[in-house]
């Protein structure tokens, strides 16, 4: 099989072949951390966390790095209205992050760098564009000559003339051209500052990154992701920063994400329409915001409204119940041809899962994969009361590996109070059938009583009789 994925650099499908064999290393431009994330901003994570994992599934060491920025214009703003220090509103907001993407079963990043960490690192990496005549320094504010690089523009098709016309940039009188973007911002009252060699200040946003994801995994990266919003300054700029100072390509492929939208309008906190992740999750719970995430390709507008969010949550129902009447069937020692024609039907299933996530991640028809395979167990179930164990074992076992371990999606049963009394309920039926055979053993019953003890051993318990008395116990599960 051969992975290909769409690259936003070049806009087309190509065939993914990552720098080192069998290593993939990813960085995804993570949250500012200034308020809670929104399930828009989710929507980036968790498609990062499904590629991770089917990379990883499809045997690739991959290394992820997702970085924390936690000094920016917007938290310097949230800590003046909050009379909180800028230390406290990130602290706040990033654990508020961490706890968010964990309860969507998001993986850890192996790296997870704070821009304020790495202050020293984009100095240097400043001083040395300052060098090699990419920046110049104004009034202690650092730019970057846009018209020094000759491919700027080449992610986002942006070109020169148009934005040297003033589109989407900062007019300031100070720049040589209107495109030129800050490296280094001289420190204003009220604001954190560091040290450099051209005043206190703190770094621009896009340097962060660049600076970063280099750290951490080389001047060539495999795969950088992130949402369509940030192609364009905040990629386009990364791109002119690492290869300015390399000469070499900074990322070999490009993956962004579509936007998430609210009953057809761009989720967005400026428009005051978004859903963060933990109000999402206490009203419809991490597995079903989770699956409505990656129900959409990635590349592919998401609508949040109430029809998608419901087919999401009956979605989630269905594999749940479908593997639960699996697990719950009785044991038998033979397989018999309804058994192979299940297993046919998995395996088949499992192939179209493998083919639709080969092709750029298409989770869509992943998912509907999984969906014929919870239709054969359906079908399986309704006419079966028993299967082989060899069998429910395969068949559970891929189940649990295409939609927890790649999707995501952990398969997990609603517990507490009510499955503890469940669980008592069926002690005390077993002890009184039990009674009743025991019964039927004192009167001779012996047809009875091995009628009784073959039912329940095909239901899945285990049966001793012993000389003092009869004791029962769960057949191993998978």
């Amino acid at each position: 099989m051969t992975l290909r994925v769409f690259n936003t650099l070049g806009m087309r499908k190509e065939e993914f072949v990552p720098l080192r064999e069998g290593e993939v290393r990813i960085y995804v431009c993570g949250p500012t951390v200034y308020d809670f994330i929104h399930i828009g901003n989710a929507r980036a994570f968790v498609v990062a966390d499904v590629v991770r994992r089917y990379l990883e599934y499809r045997g690739f060491k991959v290394t992820l790095v997702c970085n924390i920025t936690d000094v920016d214009d917007k938290i310097i703003r949230k800590a003046q209205e909050t009379n909180l220090s800028i230390q406290q509103i990130s602290e706040m907001y990033s654990d508020a992050y961490f706890e968010d993407i964990a309860a969507l079963n998001v993986k850890k990043p192996d790296i997870n760098p704070r821009a304020t960490q790495h202050i020293s690192d984009m100095i240097i990496a400043i001083q040395r564009l300052i060098e090699k005549g990419y920046a110049y320094e104004v009034d202690g504010d650092v730019y970057f000559d846009v018209s020094k690089f000759k491919d700027y523009g080449k992610l986002s098709g942006n070109k020169m003339e148009a934005l040297e016309a003033g589109a989407r940039i900062e007019v300031n009188p100070k720049k040589r051209n209107p495109a030129d973007f800050a490296l280094w911002k001289a420190r204003k009252d009220g604001e954190p500052g560091w040290h450099s060699p051209w005043g206190w200040g703190r770094p621009g946003w896009h340097i962060e990154c660049s600076t970063m994801a280099m750290k951490y995994l080389g001047e060539t990266l495999d795969i950088h992701m992130g949402g369509k919003d940030l192609i364009f300054p905040h990629h386009e700029n990364e791109i002119a920063q690492a290869e300015a100072l390399t000469d070499k390509p900074f990322v070999r492929y490009w993956l962004h994400n579509e936007w998430l939208t609210v009953n057809g309008q761009k989720m967005s906190k400026s428009l005051g329409n978004f859903i963060t992740v933990r109000d999402a999750l206490k009203m419809y719970g991490p597995q079903v915001l989770r699956f409505f995430l990656i129900s959409a390709h990635y590349r592919s507008p998401l609508d949040f409204n109430s029809e998608s969010i419901e087919a999401a949550k009956a979605n989630v129902e269905k594999i749940l119940s479908a593997v639960e009447r699996l697990l719950s069937m009785a044991e038998k020692d033979e397989r018999g041809l309804e058994e192979e024609t299940l297993l046919s039907q998995v395996r088949e299933a499992k192939k179209k899962f493998n083919e639709a996530m080969d092709d750029d991640f298409n989770t869509p028809l992943a998912i509907a994969a999984v969906f014929e395979i919870i239709k054969a167990i359906n079908t399986y179930v309704s006419q079966n009361n028993a299967i082989e164990r060899s069998t429910k074992r395969e068949v559970y076992e891929t189940i649990k590996t295409l939609v927890e371990d790649v999707l995501g999606i952990k398969i997990r049963f609603k517990v507490g109070e009510s499955a503890e009394r469940q669980v008592a309920i069926v002690k005390g039926l077993m002890d009184l059938i039990l009674e009743v055979r025991q019964e039927m053993r004192r009167r001779k019953e012996w047809k009875i009583s091995d009628e009784i003890r073959d039912r329940l051993q095909r239901m899945g318990f285990i049966i001793e009789d012993t000389p003092k008395e009869t004791r029962w116990r769960f057949k191993e599960t998978i």
